[in-house]
């Protein structure tokens, strides 16, 4: 995927999880599925794309993206919560829960 490509479904998407990680990143590879389990069931709606943040650096500088994982959850376009390493899915939930609903209700 082209950063071109990337935003233009930025843009025309609900709403987009973008979860850069890295080959070599336990952390990352234990969130993942608690991360897609969440999204998959809260918000069906939300495109989830899995970056790995070493095989695409122009992405990865784009949305300043340094350390691995890193969330960012774009709605109706716009960035509306970023979140590294020490996430708590619980928090994430609770604070997208009323946008993503006022969005696809």
């Amino acid at each position: 995927m082209t950063l071109e490509e990337l935003q233009n479904t930025i843009k025309s998407e609900v709403g987009v999880l973008l979860y850069f990680s890295g080959e070599h990143c336990s952390v990352c590879h234990a969130l993942r599925p608690k991360f897609k389990e969440v999204f998959d069931e809260h918000f069906p709606l939300l495109k989830q794309i899995y970056l790995d943040a070493h095989e695409n650096p122009q992405i990865s500088a784009h949305f300043q993206v340094f350390s691995v994982p890193t969330m960012i959850v774009f709605m109706d376009g716009h960035e509306f919560a970023r979140e590294g390493r020490s996430v708590s899915m619980h928090q994430l939930t609770e604070k997208l829960k009323r946008p993503y609903t006022m969005m696809t209700e």
